[in-house]
């Protein structure tokens, strides 16, 4: 028996239906998924670490062009000239996808809080909570039959903060079941505070464990005045 063919742009659309990153979601070729709902988790850990944890919800279904809302909640640690920042955050934004042939443009409006605290000389100081505007914009293109490009840009009023990534990759054959788009990605992230890092490294994006789908990656994060040091990131993302 032959294999169901995959429609048209399958495989950017299949990394996209999940989340604002990358998301396969378990389906056979050519069949509907009906997921609205999808959970998700991201660590990035270097000599700044942060964590994430939320949910995207489709107001029809992931897999279709249409709305789409994403809720989260981090924390992040770094070493800073004065000290230990640490810092928590929740946001809340509503947006749309739009589904074309070469791939999936998103964009993202809505609120964002954060609650930082600063510890120097063994004292902690706790700053003031503040909410502000998030703005959150994705590409996700197939410029080839095996190649994929992305670009990510958020921006906080909270912090006055800005993060951005873009990546390329290409296909990689299946080896025993396993396959993922490899390749480089740069990451720039800056905010108030003045702190600005860097990372430059090798990622692997959309390949599946089970239920669950993964995105990681490796490589070197700078920051000013402090040694380059490495950075390991993963994401893991399933329909629930």
């Amino acid at each position: 028996m032959s294999e169901p063919r995959r429609p048209p742009g399958w495989s950017v659309r299949r990394a996209i239906l999940s989340l604002f990153f990358a998301a396969p979601i378990a389906e056979a070729w050519g069949q509907a998924d009906p997921t609205s709902l999808l959970l998700f988790g991201n660590l990035e850990a270097g000599p700044a670490t942060f964590v994430t944890a939320g949910a995207k919800i489709a107001l029809d279904r992931i897999d279709r062009e249409g709305f789409v809302a994403l809720a989260t909640l981090g924390a992040g640690t770094r070493r800073e000239a004065a000290g230990r920042r640490d810092t928590g955050n929740a946001a809340a934004v509503l947006g749309y996808q739009w589904f074309r042939d070469w791939g999936v443009i998103a964009a993202y409006a809505g609120v964002e809080g954060s609650l930082e605290t600063l510890t120097t000389g063994g004292a902690t100081r706790l700053g003031p909570g503040r909410v502000g505007a998030r703005l959150h914009g994705e590409v996700w293109a197939r410029p080839g039959e095996t190649t994929l490009f992305t670009a990510t840009a958020i921006l906080d009023s909270s912090r006055t903060a800005a993060w951005g990534r873009l990546s390329w990759g290409w296909r990689v054959e299946p080896w025993s079941g396993w396959s993922a788009y490899l390749g480089p990605e740069l990451a720039l992230y800056a905010d108030r505070t003045d702190y600005r890092k860097w990372n430059l490294g090798l990622h692997a994006t959309d390949f599946a464990i089970g239920r669950f789908s993964l995105r990681t990656a490796l490589g070197v994060q700078c920051e000013p005045r402090r040694r380059p040091g490495p950075y390991v990131s993963l994401t893991v993302w399933t329909p629930w």
